[in-house]
Order: C-alpha cells, then structure tokens, then sequence
C-alpha cells in the first residue's frame, strides 16, 4: 500500500495532524476545553458547505471563519466556566444546521462535501502535507520553548497569573492551534471526526500516567500508532479513514480501561 503517492502523503500529513491533535488535546482535556474541538469540526462543515455552494476554495472561507469561532468559543468558555459547554453546543449545532441547509438549497452532498464531513486520504494534496508538516513543527517548537508557561497555565492557572505570565495570551493561542489543527486535519478525518485526534490521546495517556511530561510523550506516541494502524486497516479494508481510526481509538480505550481495572485488582 505504501507504493502508491496518496497513501505516502496520507501518512506524513496524517502523522504531523496527529502529533499537533494530541499535544494540544492534553491542554484542552485537562482544562476542560474538550468540546471545542468538536465545534470547530461543526463550524469547518458550514464554512465548507458555503464555499462549495459559491465555488470557492474551502480554505478560503474556513480558515477566517473557524479562527473567528475558535475565538469566540474561548472567550465564552472563560467567562461562562460550565456554561460555556452550553454555550459550545449551541454553536456547533448551529453550524451543523446552517452548514445542512446550504448544502441542501445548494448542489445537496456532492463528493467535495461528503470527503470533508468524514475525510478522505485520496482527497490529500502536497499542499495540504506541507501545511501539516509546518504546523506540527510550529507546535512542537511552542511546547518546547513555552513549556513550563505552559504547564502552569494548564494545572494552575491563579499561580501562573501571579508569576506574571499573559494567561489570556495562551488560551488564545491554544485557541488558534486548535483551529488551525480542524482546518489542516479535516481532509483526513472530516469535520464530524476530528475532535477525536483532539481528545482520544489526551484520555488513554491520561489513564496510563500521571505526569505532564508522561501525557505529553505518550499521548504523541500513541496517536501515531493509531493512526498508522487505522490508516493500514482503511486501506486493506476499504473502509473511511477517520472512522476506522477511531475505532482504534475506542478499542485502546477500552483495553486501557480494563488493564487499570485489573491491575488495581
């Protein structure tokens, strides 16, 4: 299967997607953000949605609307607190819903819309693993050079307030890396999936240890094998990438579950 360019291309954008996903997922689980993943897959369909229905490339339209959104979803949820879920849901169901309604007045689900709502590695351009591969490094380069900001905001964020650090100025840019990761990683996952590179890493490696630096190393590590496996069983299978990813995805979780279970026995 590795002989053929699309799949090449499939496993280095989707490696760096899943690398990116799960760094930024710990982040989000352990501060509760979790559904914002979720909303901004909802958000990315509507903005695909409009720019399929006036023949615009999708970048075009979803980069400037999913980064607006991602905004507004951090700003509700910090000042909402548990409201802000509410508030999280409201959107994507409304995104959902308006994303529906273009599409159905529009050329209804085409093969253009269909690839983006649940992925598509033969949808894959060199475009999109250049922008995949630059993104990961960029994230990779921000936890090593703001590691320690960034823990402290993750755990605490009263204390990192009084060492001085812009706690406002990283939840926004966890904020837009997130977006940025919906937007790079639609392709392969679509829409309705992506929050799970987002989240599923981020819970089995927060099962498996305790540390930051564990999660950290081990969430990486495990959304690269998923991924490797998902994509071969997609393949051999002929079966929708993203969904026979999560599938792996909900298998660890459950192994992992049971391991923990029967080891505290």
């Amino acid at each position: 299967m590795f002989s053929y360019s699309f799949v090449k291309d499939a496993l280095i954008c989707g490696i760096a997607v899943s690398i990116s996903a799960a760094l930024i997922g710990i982040i989000l689980v352990l501060k509760k953000y979790s559904m914002i993943g979720h909303g901004l897959g909802e958000v990315a369909f509507a903005s695909i949605s409009l720019a399929v229905a006036f023949g615009i490339s999708p970048l075009y339209v979803s980069v400037p609307l999913v980064i607006t959104a991602s905004f507004i979803i951090m700003l509700i949820s910090q000042k909402k607190g548990d409201e802000g879920d509410i508030a999280i849901a409201l959107v994507s169901s409304g995104a959902l819903a308006f994303g529906v309604i273009i599409t159905a007045i529009t050329k209804g689900f085409n093969i253009d819309v269909y690839n983006y709502m649940f992925g598509s590695i033969l949808a894959i351009t060199k475009q999109d693993v250049l922008l995949s591969v630059i993104l990961s490094i960029c994230i990779i380069a921000v936890y090593i050079i703001f590691y320690n900001r960034i823990f402290m905001v993750t755990y605490d964020e009263k204390y990192a307030k009084s060492k001085g650090i812009n706690t406002t100025f990283y939840q926004f840019l966890i904020s837009l890396i997130t977006a940025l990761i919906v937007i790079v990683g639609m392709k392969i996952m679509g829409t309705l999936l992506i929050s799970s590179l987002i989240v599923f890493p981020a819970l089995i490696s927060k099962k498996l240890t305790k540390s930051f630096k564990g999660m950290v190393i081990m969430s990486g590590f495990i959304s690269i094998i998923c991924f490797i496996i998902g994509l071969i069983i997609s393949f051999i299978l002929n079966l929708p990438t993203g969904a026979s990813i999560v599938s792996i995805y909900i298998i660890l979780l459950f192994i992992s579950n049971i391991s923990i279970k029967f080891i505290r026995y």
